[in-house]
């Protein structure tokens, strides 16, 4: 594709794993909620039982328990971290997907190589509006997926994302 004489070519934006860059959306804060409920879901039962072998058996049960507390509140710490790590942004050539805090990844996928966009959403999520985005291409590594987006931006990205794919495949 070349770029008519009377304008200039755009310049590249800057995308970085961290800060400044283009302006990136994040992902619904309803994610972290549906996860802590996954991670209650998990934990409680545990935390019940030893509670009950606590109160029936023997007192040293309970440094179990206490064990699970801290497990719990290391756990609403982490799931809150994660998911405000998760962004992205739609450019003029691609979408990028940015994750994580400690161990941070980037995804970029051009749109001419989209192939498919998946949109799921399990009971749990469909319950707080939440939907996922899977981005599928030719090669499974450079895919990406968008945890927990409101249902209605899912389908409109879904949307969005297979007419520009459409479109740049449709140019080559």
């Amino acid at each position: 594709m070349s770029v008519p004489p009377d304008r200039p070519p755009a310049e590249p934006v800057a995308v970085t794993l961290r800060g400044a860059g283009p302006s990136w959306r994040p992902v619904s804060p309803a994610l972290a909620t549906v996860r802590l409920v996954v991670l209650a879901v998990v934990l409680l039962p545990p935390f019940l039982v030893c509670v009950g072998l606590a109160l029936l058996l023997t007192p040293w049960v309970w440094l179990g328990a206490v064990a699970l507390l801290l497990l719990a509140g290391w756990g609403v710490w982490v799931v809150r971290r994660q998911v405000a790590a998760i962004s992205w942004v739609e450019l003029d050539d691609e979408i990028v997907i940015r994750k994580g805090r400690l161990f941070r990844s980037l995804v970029s996928v051009p749109y001419g190589r989209l192939q498919y966009v998946d949109i799921q959403s399990g009971p749990l999520a469909r319950a707080f509006g939440l939907a996922s985005c899977e981005i599928h291409t030719a090669s499974p590594e450079s895919g990406g997926s968008l945890p927990g987006l409101p249902t209605a931006e899912a389908e409109a990205l879904r949307t969005r994302l297979a007419a520009r794919g459409e479109a740049q495949r449709a140019g080559l």
